[in-house]
């Protein structure tokens, strides 16, 4: 009985310090940091750690990630940009994040855009279909590598 107390215990105290780093992370992305804001992002984006799930705060806090450089959180807008989530749909505005990531070699980048080496020998593949298919897994997939990532 004591050992299950002690287990509580530590799962509770292990939780506590799992929220005052979302805190943390809300504070930092306040005050600019752009991993920060990549990673507040990820949590309204997933609804987690006490955060609700809310698709035009995350696109908020993403875009201001993306507007200071960090590439992934450039490929994330740009996919909400396709896909319409948490921002109007806009294919004009998701083709520029793209853009912006590819410039920096992002190779998913490069590929929606059709700017791999891919594109430019006799390989038949379907671009359009590449790119719909990103703005689906994208948003969910990079905001669990931001959450993860140190």
């Amino acid at each position: 009985m004591l050992k299950m107390i002690y287990l509580c215990l530590l799962l509770l105290q292990s939780a506590a310090l799992y929220a005052q780093d979302a805190a943390g992370i809300k504070q930092l992305a306040e005050q600019g940091n752009a991993q920060a804001q990549a990673k507040l992002a990820s949590l309204y984006l997933l609804g987690r750690d006490g955060f609700e799930k809310d698709e035009k705060l995350a696109a908020e806090w993403m875009e201001k990630a993306a507007n200071q450089g960090v590439v992934d959180a450039q490929v994330v807008m740009a996919a909400m940009y396709d896909k319409g989530m948490g921002v109007v749909g806009d294919r004009d505005k998701a083709t520029q994040w793209y853009e912006k990531a590819a410039a920096k070699g992002h190779g998913t980048s490069l590929a929606i855009l059709g700017k791999n080496d891919a594109a430019q020998g006799s390989v038949q593949f379907n671009y359009q279909a590449m790119r719909l298919n990103a703005a689906r897994s994208i948003p969910s997939e990079y905001a669990k590598r931001f959450l993860t990532a140190k």
